[in-house]
């Protein structure tokens, strides 16, 4: 006998679980636009359930865009980020960034699209611009080595690169035949551009 998939039990609902309803939902109707209804309804619990897990729509969504934000610190904390040359640690934050991105596609769009109306938007937007500060500097460091080209400012060089990178939420779709190598063949590119172009002649 084939067993059918169900929807989980309300016992069997984790954060974690809830969570990923929560970004889905989101994503589709815009953090103003969802009320504790509509996630209700999209993880067939009851409110008073997701009550159980958090305070309420605001804490889902520092849960949500926390985790993309500890997805991109988490590489400029790696070993590979640390040391060795400016050049080399920069493109391993950009490869990570990439990777960490495909890999947590639904919360780094739903970070990538806060606005600033809550506390938590706030937050997350100081969060974002924190690091592309921290990516900055790194990228002054390369150009102050000699191996990126001087003539782009740093912060510009730097707008231009997250541009790049952040627009694959637009388009990139991992549900397709070979996923994971398109992932792959994603981020090579990402970081080949990137530097082909900022390397220094």
């Amino acid at each position: 006998m084939v067993e059918t998939s169900r929807a989980p039990r309300r016992d069997a609902y984790t954060v974690d679980t809830l969570l990923a309803v929560t970004v889905r939902v989101f994503n589709e109707r815009g953090y103003d636009g969802t009320s504790m209804e509509d996630l209700s309804r999209a993880a067939g619990i009851s409110k008073s359930s997701i009550y159980h897990h958090v305070k309420g729509k605001e804490e889902l969504l520092r849960l949500a865009v926390g985790r993309a934000l500890d997805g991109l610190f988490g590489t400029l904390d790696e070993p590979e980020a640390t040391r060795g040359t400016a050049l080399a640690r920069l493109q391993h934050v950009v490869h990570r960034t990439t990777e960490v991105l495909l890999a947590e596609l639904p919360y780094v769009t739903l970070l990538l699209r806060v606005r600033g109306n809550t506390a938590t938007e706030q937050w997350a937007l100081q969060r974002r611009r924190e690091f592309d500060h921290r990516v900055a500097e790194l990228l002054a460091e390369a150009v102050a080595e000699g191996s990126l080209r001087a003539d782009v400012e740093p912060r510009l060089a730097t707008r231009l690169l997250f541009g790049m990178i952040n627009s694959l939420v637009e388009w990139y779709r991992p549900d397709g035949p070979d996923g994971a190598k398109s992932a792959a063949r994603v981020v090579d590119a990402v970081t080949e551009l990137a530097f082909h172009g900022l390397r220094a002649a």
